[in-house]
């Protein structure tokens, strides 16, 4: 691999000569990310598990007069991983930033309704394609200089997510080996950060799998995004942001995109949904 800064700028932007991967960005928070890095000059990989939708994604990209390109990959499998890095190192040259974004959720359900192989192949992307794309990427890193971008959800700090426990514990578990990564190589020419997109109103939510138990409170979700929505586009413009920084300057640091201002504001504003009676509860009830 060799340096970013020996890799000639396709545009101007502060991201120009950079190359960053992104996995899961064919669609939704990982999409925006994609097109946003193309925005600021830099030339991206994209993926996702879906051969066309990579192919349509890539298409799109060149439109808006970005240097894109992709493969389809699983992030849960090594061999899919080590492919799309050779795929984006025969391309372009270097990766100067790698965004671990594909992710699983498991929809809005209790813990019980989800199958085992459900569990797993949730846990397969969202944990284990994260620790297996670092343990690719970080020694090219320290080689050669970068920046892994951890995007984590709904969890992420620690706090309760009913019915969305599976998804909830794989994002906490992103969280801790993000801080412990960027430990592990501090002082070391690699950045490693997690983002937290909170919600966002993209079709992830629209195609939601909903439990038959909690469809009385399908309308909580609409008022959540009311109440702590971000747009897609804030996501992707934070990202971007975050991969401009020089490799090793900082490290193990969590970046939201709701603002401190904007949350009280939402706390504000579910208060009186909870008030007015809107928002329903969610409470398991024996049968």
């Amino acid at each position: 691999m060799t340096g970013a800064a020996d890799t000639p700028g396709g545009s101007d932007g502060p991201l120009a000569g950079k190359v960053v991967v992104v996995t899961g960005s064919t669609r939704g928070i990982g999409r925006s990310i994609a097109e946003e890095c193309g925005r600021a000059g830099a030339r991206v990989v994209v993926s996702s598990r879906t051969a066309d939708a990579v192919r349509d994604t890539v298409a799109a990209l060149r439109t808006e007069g970005i240097d894109a390109t992709g493969i389809a990959a699983d992030v849960s499998r090594e061999a899919d991983l080590e492919t799309l890095m050779a795929h984006a190192l025969e391309s372009f040259g270097s990766i100067h930033a790698w965004v671990n974004n594909a992710g699983l959720s498991g929809g809005y359900r209790p813990l019980d309704e989800l199958s085992p192989d459900e569990i797993r192949a949730i846990v397969d992307v969202n944990v284990t394609g994260t620790l297996l794309a670092c343990r690719m990427l970080v020694p090219r890193m320290i080689e050669h200089g970068g920046v892994i971008v951890n995007v984590t959800g709904r969890g992420g700090g620690g706090e309760a997510a009913p019915f969305s426990t599976v998804y909830a514990a794989t994002t906490a578990a992103v969280t801790s080996l993000t801080k412990s990564l960027a430990q592990e190589n501090a002082g070391l020419p690699v950045s490693i950060h997690q983002v937290l997109p909170g919600m966002v109103d993209t079709d992830f939510f629209a195609d939601i799998e909903v439990s038959p138990e909690l469809e009385s409170s399908v309308e909580n979700i609409e008022l959540a995004l009311d109440c702590f929505g971000c747009d897609v586009a804030d996501v992707g413009w934070l990202v971007s942001e975050v991969v401009t920084q020089e490799p090793g300057a900082e490290t193990g640091k969590s970046y939201s995109a709701l603002s401190g201002s904007a949350r009280m504001a939402g706390v504000a504003k579910m208060i009186r949904h909870r008030a007015s009676g809107r928002m329903k509860p969610t409470r398991r009830s024996r049968p």
